[in-house]
This record gives C-alpha cells, structure tokens and sequence, in this order.
C-alpha cells in the first residue's frame, strides 16, 4: 500500500484526498520508482482543485512532477537504483502523477537527477524551473542579450517568475518584475529583480504598439499582459509564453510581429523531447544559484497539498512548494 492524492469525478462530484491504495493498482509502465519528493505547480491546482480541465481520466493520482529511486525496470535506459526526475508527459492528465509514495512510468519519460542536485532541490526546481529554463534557453536563441536592455518577467512572484528571475539576473540580464503583490518587492528583489512594476500597468487592454522597451520577455500570464508585453517589446526582440494564469485569450494585433519583427515562441514543458529537458537541467546545475533556490522554497507534506492548491491559484503563495511525500 502506498499514500497519494487521488482525484474522483462521479455522481458524487469531483474532489481530491490523500488516499491509501494498492501497488497492483498502478498503471500500466515499464520503470516503477520510489517517490521522495513532488512538487506543487498552478497546474497542479488546476487539476486537484477542479478549477481547470486537466484531467481526463478518472480517478487520478495528481502531480506533474515526481524525484525519485527506480526499483524496477524493464526498460534498457533505466536501471534500478538511478535517481530520476519526470516532469510532464501527461500525468495528472491521462497517466498517474508524481504526489505519491509510488509511480510506475515509461522509462523514456525519466531524466537523471543532475549530481549538482539533491532530490529535494530538483522538487524545488520541478516543472515550473524547468519550465523557466527553458523559456530562458529559448530567448538565448533568439538572440536575446543583456547588452540589448531589460528584460520582463511577469507572474513574477510565482514558481516560473521566482526561478526566471534568479537565472536571468545570474546570466547578467536586467530584469524587471511584473507582479500584483507588491508585499512581495523585497523578496523579488532578492532573487535579482532589478526593479518591480505592477501587473495593472499590463493587465488592461492596450495600444497595438506601446514603446518599446523589453528586449525580452518570460509571459507566464497570457491574456492581455501577453499582448501588451508583445507590443512594447523592441526590435526583433523576443517573448516567450508559457503560462495563462491571466487567460487563454490572446487580444493583441500582429502590428508587434510585422512592424518590429517581434518573436512569440511558445513553451511547451508537458511534451517537450528528451534532448531538450537534459539541456534544460544541465543548464539549471550550472546557472541556478541554489541558495536563491531555498529563498523561494518552502516544504509541504502530502495532507496539506489539498488545501495549499487551493491557496495556489487564489494567489496566496509565492516562489516554489515542495511536497515531501512521507509526510
């Protein structure tokens, strides 16, 4: 027997709890993997809360991240007593996630854990790090520089924001912070916000083009922050989108794409291919300073997951949340 948060939809409705349930119950995998630590990402409180239409197979065992020691395989790339990371590859959607004692997955979806890293570090780091890492890696490939001026986080003070902001200074960029909780100045300006703006001066609908001013940008708000970041971007700069916690609306103008050569590159971390989550977490080992880390950190036990999700998406926490699952 093993504990996990279990999401059931029937004709009593739709909930989550910290069930017990039996190993043989288990999907369908070729890898099966004693749990250490889980995460909690906006994701996950849209599944666990209801609030989104991320599951699609009930019941569920909620979690998009999972770190871990494999006790079996039977697949070739995979060997019993590899640490591992997953993040994604539809689990808590259609696959059984990572907030539970156990797992059985596909071999394919593990990556190993970087020696840099302690398990509890890589759930501090999770998808929403990953996530950031990846939409740091993909304005570096667009040319983006700290020489070419600012650049925008907005959702700054949740789990993508808090670890984008931390890389971003550490790589020399100047990076501003677009949050709706001022309270939170202090604790941005810690990881390397160089300077703060509230997230109404984005969150209105706005001009087709603003003046420009960010050479980059790291949208996890979508909706018209995401236009209004567009419009004010400079010249071939660039913005990549990996969030909706604003909406899935996107009400801009293509003026941005077509007057300035603006870049929109989309992140996705749920399907991404191998070869890219090994750069992404190479580039974490080496361009996460982890004290900055444990700043944005705090540590949950698996009961309490229910009702942090919930706080989550009410915009009551900030940075990342790890789950240790033994407790």
């Amino acid at each position: 027997m093993f504990k996990a948060v279990l999401i059931e939809k029937d004709d009593a409705g739709y909930r989550a709890a910290v069930k017990e349930l039996d190993e043989a119950s288990l999907p369908e995998g070729d890898v099966g993997v004693r749990v250490e630590y889980s995460s909690l990402n906006y994701k996950d409180g849209l599944a666990i809360t209801g609030r989104g239409a991320v599951v699609r197979k009930f019941p569920m065992v909620a979690g998009i991240d999972l770190v871990g020691t494999v006790d079996a395989s039977a697949h070739p790339g995979v060997a019993v007593g590899d640490k591992v990371i997953l993040n994604g590859w539809g689990t808590s959607e259609l696959h059984w996630g990572g907030l539970a004692q156990r797992a059985r997955v596909r071999g394919e979806w593990l990556v190993p854990l970087p020696a840099a890293f302690t398990p509890r570090q890589a759930m501090a780091i999770g998808t929403a790090g990953y996530t950031a890492m990846l939409c740091v890696m993909a304005l570096e490939r667009h040319g983006v520089v700290p020489q070419r001026g600012e650049v925008l986080v907005t959702g700054a003070s949740g789990g993508v924001g808090s670890v984008a902001i931390a890389l971003l200074s550490r790589l020399g960029f100047t990076v501003v912070a677009s949050t709706g909780r001022p309270q939170e100045a202090d604790y941005l300006r810690e990881l390397g916000a160089a300077s703060i703006i509230d997230r109404s001066e984005l969150g209105q609908p706005g001009r087709a083009l603003g003046k420009e001013r960010w050479a980059g940008v790291v949208d996890t708000v979508g909706s018209h922050t995401l236009a209004n970041a567009c419009a004010s971007t400079l010249y071939r700069g660039t913005v990549a989108a990996c969030g909706l916690a604003q909406g899935l609306d996107f009400p801009a103008s293509v003026a941005p794409f077509i007057l300035r050569g603006v870049t929109l590159v989309g992140i996705d971390c749920v399907m991404a291919p191998r070869e890219d989550r090994i750069e992404a977490w190479s580039r974490l080992a080496r361009d996460l300073d982890v004290g900055k880390l444990e700043r944005m950190t705090r540590e949950i036990g698996l009961g309490e997951v229910v009702d942090t999700a919930a706080a989550l998406l009410d915009g009551k926490e900030r940075g990342r949340i790890v789950v240790n699952v033994d407790r």
